[in-house]
């Protein structure tokens, strides 16, 4: 899974954002912290929820069970806003 091309993101201070631009039905902006920009770039390529486990537990100090629920937090919100291809 990736993130749509149609989906930019954008860090704006201490706060990650995704925005959709033009033809998208999802006409909001979804904002996060850095554990959900760090998401955000992951899904820049082809990844699994796996690997994003995986690079966020080298990148943070946190339990795996905590970073595995975000990241299925994460994805199963992107799903419904219909911003990953997959």
């Amino acid at each position: 899974m990736k993130l749509k091309s149609t989906f930019l993101v954008h860090k704006y201070g201490e706060e990650n954002l995704l925005i959709p631009t033009a033809g998208e039905s999802f006409s909001g902006i979804v904002k996060g912290n850095d554990t959900l920009g760090e998401i955000f770039q992951l899904l820049r390529e082809e990844t699994s929820e796996e690997q994003m486990v995986e690079a966020l537990l080298e990148k943070f100090e946190a339990p795996r069970e905590t970073v595995e629920a975000d990241v299925a937090r994460a994805v199963s919100e992107l799903r419904k806003i219909g911003a990953l291809d997959e």
